[in-house]
């Protein structure tokens, strides 16, 4: 039986503080009323008592402790004037002192991310991904992101989240990806030495996945995101990731890989085979197939996929036939994996699905004709060309939302 390599040991005397991010909804009493504060305060404590199906005293007992903790704040000034008997004051995340550093890096640009404790993006930049060695790369993007992070100076960071394709192991930071070329690239280490702050690493297929669990308006009730789901992502690279009662399921192997699914298109992909998905459906893929028709020049370093949009949307029918097939290949791709999982829902992520939504009635088209599954809820993201920086900003916010006392001490413990 054949099995993955484990990952060599990367375990320096001095490493900074990894934590496996935990991609999920915790059903501890703590994460359940710092999510439901997180989603709608400033609530009650008989609003977080309702939502979170608890008694008056387990909530008032986590309230107090986050408060004291600095992750809540009470907010007197909304108690109404007049009201008879103790003022019920509401409460909601002490969100202004702090903030979470996240790091998205893709196979062309890597995102920086800095969010409040709300999962809100309080800003972020874009850069285009080093290429070298793992080690100088993650280096270089480091000091890029702590530079980026230095503009809110009254705000403490608690944490960094990177998310990456390739493999990860999220218990040590350690990352393979074949597409930058890194084996066993020390992603914990460096990036959490480079802030002096706890990290987690997660795959950002998986990550984008959580995104959907916990940053959505659904979570503080969790309606919509239990049972089973899958997430298809697509851009430069095409992944997919499962939700299982509302947690993505993280194989100790890593994620699997779905770019070499056959589509029977005509595209060469660098594994030596013809037609693999992400040959035929990714921005590189959709590029080169405009270089083939003469619909782009050839020569020099690719174009952005902005400009084969362009195109099309100007009237080139030979840019509208490529991306118009690349939507009918992502519908049937997507039929061939809803058939196959029988998943409750759906969600497609990535800008081959947000920043040319003219596809997206084709992917819709032939989805439903060569599906036969028709109960799954099959949609598109929330986040638009976002989906990139919530990844990140979620695998930052994974352990708050996980235990956010139990976070909080290891954030100030990691920045001592």
């Amino acid at each position: 039986m054949l099995t993955a390599a484990p990952f060599p040991p990367t375990r320096p005397r001095n490493r900074p503080r990894i934590v496996a991010p935990s991609l999920g909804i915790a059903d501890g009493p703590a994460a359940s009323v710092f999510r439901v504060a997180a989603a709608g305060g400033p609530i009650s404590r008989d609003t977080a008592r309702r939502a979170v199906d608890s008694s008056v005293v387990t909530v008032n007992r986590q309230v107090s402790a986050m408060l004291s903790a600095g992750l809540l704040r009470e907010r007197p000034d909304l108690v109404a004037s007049g009201g008879v008997g103790r003022p019920r004051v509401p409460f909601e995340v002490n969100h202004e002192p702090y903030l979470t550093v996240g790091v998205h890096i893709g196979a062309v640009v890597t995102s920086v991310i800095a969010s409040d404790l709300r999962g809100k993006i309080l800003g972020a930049v874009e850069i285009p991904t080093p290429t070298g060695k793992a080690e100088s790369v993650l280096a270089a993007v480091t000091g890029s992101a702590r530079g980026f992070v230095a503009r809110w100076r009254r705000r403490r960071p608690l944490w960094v989240g990177v998310a990456l394709g390739g493999r990860v192991d999220p218990e040590t930071g350690v990352v393979d990806h074949p597409r930058l070329g890194w084996q066993a690239a020390p992603v914990g280490d460096i990036v959490g030495a480079g802030f002096g702050l706890p990290v987690s690493v997660a795959a950002h297929v998986e990550a984008m996945a959580a995104a959907e669990l916990l940053l959505t308006p659904q979570r503080a009730d969790g309606a919509d995101v239990r049972g089973g789901g899958l997430y298809f992502y697509v851009r430069e690279t095409v992944g997919l990731a499962m939700t299982l009662d509302g947690r993505v399921h993280t194989p100790s192997t890593g994620p699997g890989s779905i770019a070499h699914l056959p589509t029977g298109s005509d595209a060469k992909c660098g594994c030596g085979a013809t037609g693999c998905l992400e040959a035929t459906v990714s921005d590189r893929g959709v590029l080169l197939a405009a270089q083939r028709a003469g619909i782009l020049p050839v020569g020099g370093s690719l174009p952005p996929v902005s400009m084969l949009y362009r195109s099309a949307r100007s009237g080139s029918a030979g840019a509208q036939t490529i991306l118009t097939e690349r939507a009918r290949v992502l519908g049937r791709t997507v039929a061939m994996l809803r058939d196959l999982f029988n998943p409750d829902r759906v969600i497609l992520g990535g800008q081959a699905f947000t920043d040319y939504p003219e596809g997206v009635p084709h992917v819709s088209r032939a989805l439903s004709q060569a599906s036969r599954m028709t109960s799954a809820d099959t949609r598109i993201t929330g986040f638009g060309d976002r989906v990139q920086e919530h990844a990140a900003g979620v695998v930052s916010l994974s352990s708050l939302y996980s235990d956010p006392l139990a976070a909080m001490r290891k954030a100030v413990a990691g920045a001592r």
